[in-house]
């Protein structure tokens, strides 16, 4: 079996970009993978394009080794960019091997472990608040809308959630350049955001009740000391976690030992060196592991490095239903699985967009069985909505904090 032909696609996702990659070969089988990223779409697209040089005419089913040639290729920039790319690539080799052999990738890598795997609703009120009019979903104006919120994510079988900072009635989260606004925020936390964050957390507490689980992402917005004082201010509610973003493992570690509130970091680190220093320092409490951004066999390479250092992983997936799909069988194989990510408030074509969608029922998905994914791109529907960000639905542009 050889590759014939690999391409990406660039897909319309409302306000952001979906990132395909189809890998055709000389006997009919066609893998799929993604490696969706909204801020450098192009870039990746064209990285893609750029590997087919040490792809074309090589056996597929040799994923370590198209995985190898490719890293041979971009080494002189790993990482970023061209990592996404050789992802989306390895994730579409895998699905042509175990289409070839009939079964579901989980299969390749000895699971299933498991049957099915904890879902939490993601980005819970921060997808609302600035694209209510596209979704059709009610917009988030008051803090009343935050607990009727909260109150459907439990009437709907959930039993998890994470949101970002959301500002009611403003519009948008907090925000450090995400928004598209102009210059820094410095990454500190005033006084009224602190109150403010407290608040939020707190009024989804009130609605879904103690047992649930809150997560709280506040991505790369904030410097350790803003972290440690929003951490210190949300220790009664007894958070699932706190999710920050930092690549310097000794200021995650500073933030984790300044408070009982438990840590998550990990989404933006790319293989197991990046990890490893985070790993030996036991910097956070989970981990966050982003499959279209690693590839699969490199992603369970570092959830099986977690697992010697004791520590749990969760997927980091807010892109399509493939991805779920992916991210689904990367849970199927790993023993150290906290939960997963999904976003169920999305655009309207979502589930046109793949041959099968998830299987949900009470917060859980089901394990895909296979063959490969357990779904396919459609490609028509794919081709359909092409990428054009002048055309892309405006996230909203965030006034100065002072205006709060």
């Amino acid at each position: 079996m050889k590759i014939s032909n690999v391409e990406a696609l660039v897909v319309a996702a409302g306000w952001r970009p979906w990132i395909y990659v189809k890998v055709e070969t000389d006997e009919g089988i066609t893998g799929w993978g993604e490696c969706s990223d909204t801020r450098t779409p192009k870039g990746i697209a064209a990285t893609v394009t750029d590997l087919t040089s040490v792809l074309l005419g090589q056996d597929p089913r040799a994923f370590e080794a198209r995985f190898a040639d490719m890293s041979r290729l971009t080494r002189s920039s790993p990482g970023g960019i061209a990592a996404k790319a050789i992802a989306g690539i390895e994730c579409a080799l895998l699905d042509i091997k175990a289409k070839a052999l009939g079964v579901s990738v989980a299969e390749l890598f000895g699971g299933p472990t498991r049957d099915q795997i904890r879902l939490y609703w993601s980005h819970c009120g921060s997808t609302r608040v600035r694209y209510s009019k596209l979704l059709g979903t009610p917009p988030i104006e008051t803090w009343e809308d935050i607990s009727a919120l909260g109150k459907e994510v439990v009437s709907r079988g959930f039993t998890a959630l994470k949101t970002n900072i959301v500002l009611p009635g403003k519009g948008g989260t907090w925000y450090s350049g995400f928004d598209g606004t102009l210059g820094p925020n410095d990454e500190w936390a005033p006084n009224w955001l602190v109150a403010h964050t407290e608040k939020l957390i707190g009024t989804f507490r009130d609605a879904v009740g103690p047992d649930f689980d809150l997560n709280l992402d506040l991505n790369f917005h904030f410097k350790p000391e803003a972290c440690m004082r929003i951490a210190k201010a949300l220790e009664p509610y007894n958070l699932h976690w706190l999710e920050i973003d930092c690549h310097d493992p000794e200021a995650v570690l500073q933030i984790k030992q300044s408070t009982s509130t438990r840590i998550c970091t990990g989404e933006t680190l790319i293989h197991m060196e990046q990890y490893l220093p985070y790993f030996e320092r036991h910097a956070a409490d989970v981990f966050m592991i982003d499959v279209p951004w690693n590839g699969f066999a490199q992603a369970k390479k570092v959830a099986n490095l977690a697992e010697a250092f004791k520590l749990n992983v969760a997927p980091h997936n807010y892109y399509s239903h493939l991805s779920s799909f992916i991210s689904a069988q990367l849970c199927a194989v790993l023993p150290n699985v906290r939960i997963m990510e999904i976003d169920i408030d999305d655009i309207a074509w979502k589930d046109d967009l793949t041959t099968a969608v998830p299987e949900i029922d009470a917060g859980y998905m089901t394990i895909p069985k296979g063959p490969g994914w357990g779904a396919d791109v459609n490609e028509a529907v794919a081709r359909a909505h092409p990428w054009d960000a002048a055309k892309a639905s405006p996230t909203k542009t965030m006034p100065p904090p002072r205006s709060y």
